[in-house]
This record gives C-alpha cells, sequence and structure tokens, in this order.
C-alpha cells in the first residue's frame, strides 16, 4: 500500500495536468458532454483507491484516459437502447485515440483534442461568456464557484450559463472540430478569449492556496502556440503569445520561496526569463508591423514597458496610462478603467489615481471585485493617509478568495495600522 498522502498528491498534480485531455478525448468519441465529465471524475476517484493498492502508474494520463473510457463505455453499454447509443459504444470499444494509426484527426488536420475542444467551446452560436465559461469547465477542469468569480456573477448564473451552452451544443449539432482555414479568422475572437481567460487563472488564481497555478499558465502558453501555427498571419493571435510570454517570464518571481505574493517593483528582475521577455517583444514586433492593432497587441505593448524596463523607477508609466486609454477604446470595461486609474496614480500622483477609482465606485460596476478597494488602499498609503487605506484594505480583505493575495492584504493593512 502506498502512502495516501502521495496518492492523493499524485491525483492532484494529474488532475491539473490531464483533465482537459481526459474529458476532451472522451467528448470527441462519445459526442456527450455530461457523460464525459461524470467519467473523468469517476476515473480521478477510482485513482485514489486503485493507485494506493498498485502504485501509481508511469503515464497517468494514459491510465485516466483508459478508465474513463471504459466507465464511460459501461454507461453507454447499459444504456444501448437505440442504435444510435450502440454506433457510440462500437467507437469506444474500438478505442481509438489521438495516439492510434487509424487516428487522422479531423478536415483541419489538427490532431489535437484540446483544440478542438476550445473551438467547439466557442462556436459562433454560443455567447460569448458561455464559450469562455464552458471551456474553463470542461479544458481546465475549474468549479462552477471558480468561474463565477472571474465573471464576477453568481454561482448560479454561472451554473446556467453551462448548461445552456451544453444543451445548444447538443440541440444545434454543432460540430466537434477545428474549423476549415476559411473560417478561421470569424471563430478566433472567442478562442484568443478562452485561452487569455485559462492564462489569467493561472497567472492569478480566482481562489486556493497558491497564487500561481502553473499548469493553467502552461495550457494556455501551448494552446496560443498552436493558435500562432494556424494563424501566423492574424496580428491578435501574435499579440496574444506575445502578451502571454512577456507575464509568464515573470511568474517565477511573483512569490517568494514562502508562496507569499511580490510587488511588480519588488521582483527580482535578474530572475525574469529573458528567452521569453524576448521572444515575446519578437512577436509583439512582428505584429505591430501589420498594421491592424487590437487589444492583445496594447495589453502586450503594455507588459513590454514593465518587462523592458531595468527597474522600477526606469518604467514609463505615463506612456502606460496612455496604452491603457487606447485599449479602453477596444475594451470598454470598468477593469481596464482601474488598471489606467493605476497607471494614471504612478505618473501623475496618487491624488489624480484617487480620482479615477473614486469615478468607478461610484458607478458600481466594480462592487465586490477585490482589486477596487485595494487600489483605493494602496493610493492612499502612498499620500500618506494610512488611516483611510486601513479602511480600504478592510473592504478589499472582505472580498479576496485567494490565500496568497490575503496575507498581502493583511501585512499592508498591519503596516498602515502601526503607522
Amino acid at each position: 500500500m502506498n502512502d495516501i498522502g502521495e496518492v492523493e498528491a499524485a491525483v492532484a498534480a494529474a488532475f491539473r495536468e490531464e483533465w482537459g485531455q481526459v474529458v476532451a478525448t472522451l467528448i470527441r468519441v462519445t459526442g456527450d458532454w455530461d457523460l464525459a465529465e461524470e467519467c473523468a471524475q469517476d476515473a480521478f476517484a477510482q485513482a485514489l483507491d486503485r493507485w494506493r493498492r498498485d502504485g501509481v502508474p508511469r503515464r497517468p494520463g494514459a491510465w485516466l484516459t483508459t478508465t474513463a473510457r471504459h466507465r464511460a463505455l459501461d454507461v453507454l453499454r447499459r444504456e444501448a437502447v437505440g442504435a444510435q447509443k450502440l454506433r457510440e459504444a462500437a467507437v469506444l470499444a474500438r478505442d481509438e485515440g489521438p495516439g492510434d494509426p487509424e487516428y487522422d484527426g479531423d478536415d483541419s488536420g489538427v490532431r489535437d483534442d484540446r483544440l478542438r475542444l476550445v473551438f467547439t467551446c466557442c462556436h459562433p452560436a454560443l455567447p460569448i461568456e458561455a464559450r469562455v465559461a464552458l471551456t474553463l469547465r470542461t479544458l481546465a477542469g475549474l468549479t462552477t464557484p471558480e468561474i463565477a468569480r472571474a465573471f464576477l456573477v453568481p454561482e448560479a448564473t454561472m451554473a446556467q450559463r453551462l448548461v445552456r451552452a451544453k444543451r445548444k451544443i447538443r440541440n444545434a449539432g454543432i460540430p466537434y472540430r477545428v474549423p476549415p482555414a476559411h473560417l478561421l479568422p470569424e471563430r478566433t475572437t472567442g478562442v484568443l478569449g478562452v485561452v487569455y481567460l485559462l492564462f489569467n487563472e493561472g497567472y492569478a488564481a480566482t481562489a486556493g492556496a497558491d497564487l500561481v497555478r502553473t499548469n493553467l499558465c502552461a495550457e494556455a502558453v501551448r494552446l496560443a502556440r498552436v493558435l500562432a501555427r494556424l494563424m501566423p498571419d492574424e496580428p491578435e493571435v501574435l499579440g496574444l503569445l506575445a502578451l502571454l510570454l512577456l507575464h509568464d517570464a515573470r511568474r517565477a518571481t511573483r512569490v517568494d520561496t514562502a508562496g507569499e505574493l511580490v510587488t511588480l517593483e519588488d521582483q527580482d528582475r535578474t530572475a525574469w526569463d529573458k528567452a521569453a521577455v524576448d521572444e515575446g517583444a519578437a512577436l509583439l514586433e512582428n505584429a505591430l508591423r501589420r498594421g491592424r492593432p487590437g487589444p492583445y497587441q496594447i495589453q502586450a505593448a503594455i507588459a513590454a514597458c514593465h518587462t523592458t524596463a531595468a527597474t522600477a523607477e526606469d518604467t514609463d508609466w505615463a506612456d502606460i496610462a496612455a496604452l491603457y486609454g487606447e485599449l479602453a477604446r477596444f475594451v470598454p470595461s470598468a477593469v481596464v478603467r482601474l488598471n489606467r486609474a493605476v497607471a494614471v496614480g504612478m505618473s501623475e500622483g496618487p491624488e489624480a489615481g484617487l480620482a479615477l477609482v473614486a469615478e468607478l465606485e461610484r458607478e458600481g460596476e466594480l462592487d465586490g471585485y477585490h482589486l477596487l478597494p485595494a487600489t483605493r488602499a494602496d493610493l492612499l498609503r502612498r499620500t500618506g493617509r494610512p488611516a483611510e487605506a486601513a479602511e480600504a484594505y478592510d473592504r478589499a480583505l472582505e472580498l479576496v478568495e485567494n490565500a496568497a493575495e490575503r496575507r498581502f492584504l493583511e501585512k499592508r493593512l498591519a503596516q498602515c495600522r502601526s503607522a
């Protein structure tokens, strides 16, 4: 018998790394989204028992996929009351998969089930919010509460959104494939949005003990690279990959050895991934040369302002504020305006930033978003008003879900109170 703690850790690691592949493969061979998730969950539950008895397999993903397939086959055979169910069971019984010689991908020539899953989730027949949410649920394994927090909506609302999206795919007969080349551009926006939110959930997790979920960042970068190979002449695809690489270059320095959050200005710039910075900068330059700017290119330019500054003091905050103003033309969201308020506060002084934060507070669109009071608190702290800053930190602590961010805010609060 293996140690239960080690087995639980191995299953948790396998979930982070393999969930999306297992579910994507099952959806391809069964066409049933709910069955795919159910059987994947069952496979991970079985792993807790079987791996403790037999040991962790050499290829956990293959073990989980096979176990989930067998479970799906059992379910389909029990329910095989019609020709369609029998056909689905026959497909599973043949045990075809992306590694099999007879499996050649779909008519796009793409052999990646996860990318196929992304494009299916991002079909234009689905609302944009549903596309992103469904992919985060099925591909990344995020729970419904985690996705709801990422979208700033109630959990019940998100649950209904996911149910409706799956029903729409089933009833409308939306094909499970990467679209042909002539349809790729019109389907790109939703896919890029999915990949970007997937990266964001990994880079700054909405909940849990860890601020950074490395596997989600890696998965997003991997998918962005695949998209760049599929659409090498689309500047926004290149812009997204550049953006992810420029952010990911700083990932290892965002928390210290104790798992505590490290702010951008305090990060060790010598520890940033120079190869990722250089690749991101080159991709951004390539994208901008095409003369079709878009939101991902602008965000990549903002990230480049940070990663190419030799020190925090060398950061061109005025340029960043201007870029956020340009980004607001493409993405007129309150979050973009909040980010611009930070840049204005750094370039023109904290009072100028506080004035913009006050506008957002009056509008109320970011009520419940912990970074609004956290931004107000930081600007107040920089003006030398610790008592008011402490009140804002208290409010941010009422809203924050991530443990690392919570500890950081508690530390700032203690500093303000001691002042």
